[in-house]
């Protein structure tokens, strides 16, 4: 179920489920508004101790309020939200980097003031509870993974400093991931194992939950496409299937992954050699008879992420998605994969391998093939309808794939406000070739339509938000964010290319006909007809929502970080004009907001536009919750 909801009176909460994560969405009718201060969550995981999400602000007059003192100031019992909605990732604040899944219990109290403007103690018969599973998702035979992707936060900072490195300044292509990778805050030692456990979160299980099934089961092979190939424990892994003849390799070999013969650096010493280059010497010597290694490109690049598990020689097995299999994919950038446990979609993915190694990683022979024109539909036991089309394209059949994705995203266009929306993050989206761009950018100004997504590109990520009819441009790599108390700094993160790295559209995530489509595609006219791509349409509520949830968090994230961003001042000379300074909602230094002179208001005019029907914070309360 893609949602859960109980009610206390005229008080519901509405529980969305995600992928080891939960959209907790409010909702109350306009009266009993009137002296709201905003909302209690306490969270108990089963079997553990329960305890207070967190806020960051307080009241200037704290014994003018109710105050549990056993808890932290900043407390949401002693410090309420002021949204309608929030975002729940056990291990963010909690539990460390290895959160307990399982049945969490959420219960939310509506706090009030008195007519003195003094908040009241809570009252335990206005509060409502909502137990939900909270873990990897899993539907059938259809599994998810994202990674967190969020290196440039306060959960980040907290856990490892803003200064923790990703990987060795002088790494090698393998590395000890269990060395210390430094010290946070609190003088605890850390490696970068920690840190990728925690960054790759979900995405990183089901990779090596995959990977390590095929290494400990030697009946199982495994046929692999790569873009971006470094991540160390991968590699490892890798170069000992090749060692036991149990692996194939299809590896982009595009001029950014190809080292020139004799190239040099500024300097005029020899040029290190690509990672992937690195990598196929490395698989050329460990490799016994069975494993194979093909570098090609198609027209542009050999862009897929793929491993296809067989058996026997079928294929059983495939997890695909958009992450790349390096450091930069797994633990900076955010991503999802998907899993499908069902040999048929399997077997579709092992025939594009085989036709692409057939073809020399060709687009002229690829684009002749069977699998280049045409749309192939599953649906079965624990497999919901799904499409799947492989690229490159020809011309005419690329443009038919985006024109089907730009007709589905205008349908939510026709149905009210309360009810259609789009929810998006796909890199480097931009006119240039994109129908799917244009449809986005016109439904957007229509504020008839919720809409809510991120792109990033290499010199930012447009953002597209409710009350704004065009995108603006904020940063998605931050290199001269000044955060206020009571946050602390976080790391300004140069050179790793993209940091919003998925391609998602979600349409009408909470409806009958609710649809995603992901996978390695760009969206875009040259990707398709260029490269060796998997674009994905599943219609399934439960899975949308996870990925409706994803884009939610994204927008939320950089659209704070963004009100600091100092880079365009620094690179035009010009005094940046100050934004509205926006409350912030997270965080646990509240004597530096104290400092800040940041408090809670003490009255109910924050509630407002929730109730606007002009306003589409309005909008959000209704569609969420």
């Amino acid at each position: 179920m893609a949602s859960i909801v109980k009610s206390k009176g005229k008080f519901s909460v509405r529980a969305h489920i995600g992928d080891a994560k939960t959209l907790l969405a409010f909702n109350i009718d306009k009266p009993g508004a009137k002296n709201l201060a905003g909302f209690t969550v306490q969270c108990q995981p089963k079997g553990g101790a329960s305890y207070y999400l967190l806020n960051t602000l307080q009241f200037e007059k704290p014994g003018d309020h109710a105050q549990d003192t056993t808890q932290p100031a900043n407390s949401s019992i002693n410090a309420p939200y002021r949204k309608f909605r929030w975002l729940h990732v056990p291990g963010a604040a909690h539990s460390g980097i290895q959160p307990p899944y399982g049945p969490y219990t959420y219960t939310v109290t509506p706090r009030y003031f008195d007519d003195a403007e003094h908040m009241l103690p809570m009252d335990p018969d206005s509060a409502a509870s909502v137990t939900v599973d909270v873990g990897p998702f899993s539907k059938g035979k259809v599994s998810l993974g994202f990674t967190r992707g969020f290196t440039q936060s306060q959960a980040f900072v907290h856990h490892f400093g803003i200064d923790a490195t990703i990987a060795p300044s002088d790494r090698d292509l393998e590395f000890d991931t269990s060395a210390d990778a430094g010290k946070n805050a609190q003088g605890q030692t850390f490696s970068f194992a920690d840190e990728y456990e925690w960054s790759g979160f979900t995405a990183r299980q089901q990779i090596f939950k995959l990977l390590n099934a095929v290494l400990t089961d030697k009946s199982l092979s495994v046929d692999i496409f790569a873009y971006d190939l470094n991540e160390p424990d991968v590699i490892a892994i890798l170069l000992k299937l090749a060692a036991q003849g149990r692996i194939r390799m299809i590896l982009d070999d595009a001029a950014l992954h190809h080292s020139k013969p004799g190239a040099k650096t500024k300097s005029g010493k020899p040029a290190k050699a690509t990672w992937e280059d690195q990598f196929e010497t490395a698989f050329k010597k460990a490799a016994k008879k069975g494993s194979k290694l093909l570098r090609g490109h198609f027209g542009r690049y050999s862009h897929d992420k793929v491993f296809v598990v067989s058996k026997g020689g079928k294929a059983v097995k495939v997890l695909t998605g958009s992450t790349n299999f390096s450091v930069t994919g797994m633990y900076v950038n955010s991503n999802h994969v998907v899993v499908f446990d069902d040999p048929t979609v399997a077997a579709t993915y092992g025939g594009v391998f085989e036709e692409s190694w057939n073809d020399a990683v060709k687009k002229p022979p690829f684009v002749k093939s069977q699998y280049a024109g045409k749309k192939f539909t599953f649906k079965s036991t624990g497999v919901p309808q799904t499409e799947i089309t492989y690229s490159p394209h020809g011309d005419d059949y690329a443009l038919e794939v985006l024109g089907d994705l730009s007709d589905r995203i205008k349908q939510e266009g026709k149905k009210s406000k309360a009810d259609g929306s789009v929810l998006f993050a796909v890199m480097q989206l931009d006119g240039s070739d994109s129908t799917v761009y244009q449809t986005l950018s016109d439904l957007h100004k229509e504020e008839d339509i919720f809409s809510y997504g991120i792109s990033d590109t290499t010199a930012g990520i447009e953002l597209y938000r409710p009350g704004v009819k065009d995108g603006i441009l904020v940063t998605g790599k931050p290199t001269h964010t000044a955060l206020p108390p009571p946050f602390d700094q976080v790391p300004n993160i140069g050179g790793v290319g993209h940091q919003v790295h998925h391609k998602f559209v979600v349409c009408g995530f909470n409806d009958d006909d609710a649809v995603v489509y992901f996978g390695s595609s760009n969206l875009a006219s040259g990707g398709e007809k260029m490269n060796g791509d998997n674009l994905i349409a599943i219609h399934d509520g439960d899975i949308a929502t996870a990925f409706a949830i994803e884009a939610v968090g994204l927008v939320d994230h950089f659209n704070f970080l963004d009100a600091y961003q100092t880079k365009s001042a620094a690179a035009t000379g010009k005094k940046k004009k100050p934004k509205k300074p926006i409350k912030p909602t997270t965080g646990a230094l509240t004597q530096a907001a104290l400092t800040a002179k940041w408090y809670l208001d003490t009255d109910d005019k924050w509630t407002k536009s929730y109730f606007d029907s002009t306003d589409l914070h309005c909008a959000d309360r209704l569609l969420f919750a």
